[in-house]
């Protein structure tokens, strides 16, 4: 898969800006020394303050590509990480892969954009964090743990999202509470019968959510007022009563809203509501 050669060309007008065309290692850009003047110059391809590939403001030479996409294989080896990164985003395709061991993360991370998913797993144990999160996002399920202990929430988070549900008991007691509620979001009946006694309200609070109702007395007197309120929400009426002497207002309010209610209605709450209850009252 070659670059394209050929591009619309981005309007200058507008487009020019007061920064002084300065580039990457703080010198002036001279446009007589530039090898690309004798073409690209006179043939409007490239303008100073608006398209420049020596120019250290990523916008100017993100237009320059975007003019010139036969350039970008030439620009792979520059100096300047921007210029590399962004060449990357033109360049061919076949010509990639060498950037996954380039020394600057942003490099690496836009190479990785356009490689096929096959070359994520070079990138598995990247110091950088937003590669790995690209990493995460992109690998073969079958390769997933091998993310499972990264030292990045995020990622953990992101593997727990992917991997098959039968492979979610590796994440049950990950030390992060945000990894843990997409595990109970996910989680099987049994996974989530381990998980009720989790350390985090709101984790246990999406547990109760999910397990049947005939289970929910397991949790009617959980010491956080969230779960106990889920628990108040799914319950029969008939069995709301364990809640009558409850000690947190929400939780009686809610219990006394539900037996007001006929019989073949249902108090409804919004699904985005469902983290915190008592901060979508006034």
């Amino acid at each position: 898969m070659s670059a394209a050669t050929t591009t619309t060309r981005e309007p200058a007008m507008g487009a020019r800006d007061d920064f002084d065309p300065i580039d990457w290692q703080g010198q002036p850009v001279d446009c007589a020394r530039c090898a690309h003047a004798a073409h690209l110059l006179p043939a409007h391809r490239c303008e100073p303050r608006v398209a420049c590939v020596h120019d250290r403001y990523a916008k100017r030479v993100e237009r320059f590509f975007a003019w010139n996409p036969d350039e970008a294989n030439h620009h792979l080896d520059h100096p300047y990480f921007e210029v590399r990164a962004i060449a990357a985003r033109h360049a061919d395709v076949f010509r990639l892969a060498k950037l996954l061991a380039d020394p600057d993360g942003t490099v690496r991370f836009s190479a990785l954009a356009r490689l096929p998913t096959s070359h994520a797993s070079a990138l598995i144990a990247d110091p950088d964090r937003e590669v790995r999160v690209r990493v995460a996002l992109r690998l073969d399920e079958s390769e997933l743990l091998r993310m499972a202990d990264d030292i990045d929430y995020y990622v953990r988070k992101i593997v727990a999202k992917r991997v098959p549900a039968a492979l979610l008991q590796r994440f049950e007691t990950d030390p992060d509470r945000e990894v843990r509620r997409v595990v109970a979001e996910r989680h099987s009946l049994a996974g989530l019968m381990r998980m009720a006694r989790d350390p985090d309200d709101e984790v246990r609070a999406i547990v109760a959510e999910r397990v049947p109702a005939a289970l929910l007395d397991t949790f009617a007197h959980d010491p956080s007022w969230q779960v106990r309120y889920r628990v108040a929400e799914r319950l029969p009426v008939a069995g709301l009563g364990v809640f009558d002497d409850d000690e947190d207002p929400l939780v009686r309010e809610l219990v006394e809203s539900r037996r007001s209610l006929p019989a073949n209605v249902t108090l409804l709450r919004p699904r985005a509501a469902a983290a915190n209850p008592r901060e979508q009252r006034p």
